[in-house]
């Protein structure tokens, strides 16, 4: 018989502190091991359900009785820096049939097919920056010099945002997700959302060929939607572009940052890399499985009862799809907690599963191979210029990363 409730005292306070920042938190292996389908508390008392291996993970996110609404009652939230955020409503915090519609415009604009066509471009930023770092020479702050500037201007560049306000949304999208209080986080997404409703309302009167532009072109159309395709409101343009530049700029950012720190740490995979650099591909999504750096965003709230492996999630409970627990599922990827750049590992959570999973997982992939491999081969002595000890790491809302890397070559 199917249990629907599960012991409500002493349960685990939720979200678990990742205290390495190459490894998810130890408690996951436990619950993967003995409850995979457990319950924690959250921050303000609320209760949800906590999903940690990979094949109970990919049920939940395909099935449709579960919602991405995050307005929904009993929806998860991990902090209360969050609560400011929920005002924002995008396509990815819809279901369907509103999300597909939504997300089938998008879809174009991140094909593996625009994002082979986008790669030049991605290559001559990445050998631009470098570029810069050398002619300043050693110690560089790897941080602000790439991990940063690379997403930015990449994603500038296909928004159609000038490249001199990147220092804005930079500040802006980094509180959002890092903010130290509530307040802060709130003023910096109302100030994110003024920019951009200034941005869009500008190219709408001076339309522009870039992604902002196609959809303010869809939301000129007159007349309702057509079949499947959505007509867009200027709201609608504006609430995406603040997705895009968040999903697409700390996330990147952040997985640059650790991605380059953990080659520096293993010598013979580096060596590896140099030797084969066409192992880079399923270097870097060996690196997305195991890093698992966005760990806490995949969130749900059951909209009718689903029976999962013994357990009933019932309506109006929240799930937490713990994607770095999944990761290190030695059912899916035997001996997960290895690193093996050889891996096939493209099917790992990293990106999410089912219908909201990430739109630009093949840009991000391609700037990170892009990047990793054009760093480790113009800069072969690259080392770390500070003691691994001293370096600072930082786990907010939904992101871990390591606020600073000093290297030298």
């Amino acid at each position: 018989m199917p249990n629907d409730s599960t012991q409500e005292s002493g349960l685990p306070t939720f979200p678990f502190p990742r205290t390495d920042p190459f490894g998810p938190p130890p408690e996951y292996a436990r619950l993967r091991a003995e409850e995979p389908i457990s319950k924690v508390t959250l921050f303000n008392g609320a209760k949800a359900w906590l999903i940690t291996r990979y094949e109970d993970a990919c049920r939940l996110l395909a099935d449709p009785r579960i919602s991405s609404v995050q307005s929904a009652e009993g929806y998860p939230v991990i902090t209360p820096n969050e609560v400011a955020l929920l005002g924002i409503t995008t396509f990815v915090s819809m279901d369907p049939p509103e999300h597909t519609a939504h997300r089938r415009l998008l879809i174009p604009e991140f094909t593996v097919k625009r994002v082979r066509e986008l790669r030049p471009a991605i290559q001559q930023t990445v050998d631009d920056l470098i570029d810069r770092m050398i002619a300043q020479g050693p110690p560089v702050d790897l941080v602000p010099a790439l991990s940063l500037a690379l997403p930015a201007l990449v994603i500038c560049q296909i928004l159609g945002v000038p490249y001199a306000d990147r220092e804005f949304f930079h500040t802006r999208t980094h509180l959002m997700v890092r903010g130290s209080t509530a307040e802060e986080t709130g003023a910096a997404a109302a100030e994110l959302m003024e920019y951009v409703r200034t941005l869009v309302a500008d190219k709408r009167k001076n339309p522009t060929d870039d992604l902002l532009g196609r959809l303010l072109k869809n939301a000129a159309k007159p007349g309702a939607s057509d079949g499947d395709t959505p007509r867009l409101s200027e709201d609608d343009v504006v609430n995406i572009a603040m997705l895009l530049l968040g999903a697409g700029y700390e996330t990147t950012a952040n997985m640059l940052t650790l991605g380059v720190l953990t080659l520096l740490r293993r010598p013979d995979d580096r060596a590896a890399l140099c030797a084969e650099p066409e192992l880079f591909p399923s270097a870097v999504q060996e690196l997305l499985r195991w890093l698992s750096i966005a760990d806490t965003a995949t969130r749900r709230v059951v909209k009718a009862d689903i029976e999962l492996d013994g357990h009933v999630l019932r309506a109006g409970e929240g799930v937490i799809v713990a994607n770095a627990a999944a990761n290190r599922d030695d059912r899916m990827f035997p001996d997960a907690d290895r690193l093996d750049i050889r891996r096939d590992a493209r099917q790992h959570l990293a990106f999410g599963y089912g219908p909201h999973q990430c739109l630009g997982q093949h840009l991000g992939a391609a700037e990170l191979e892009i990047a990793l491999s054009t760093l480790f081969r113009r800069l072969p002595s690259l080392r770390l210029a500070v003691p691994l000890e001293e370096l600072h790491t930082q786990d907010a809302i939904a992101l871990c990363a390591v606020t600073e890397l000093p290297v030298a070559w």
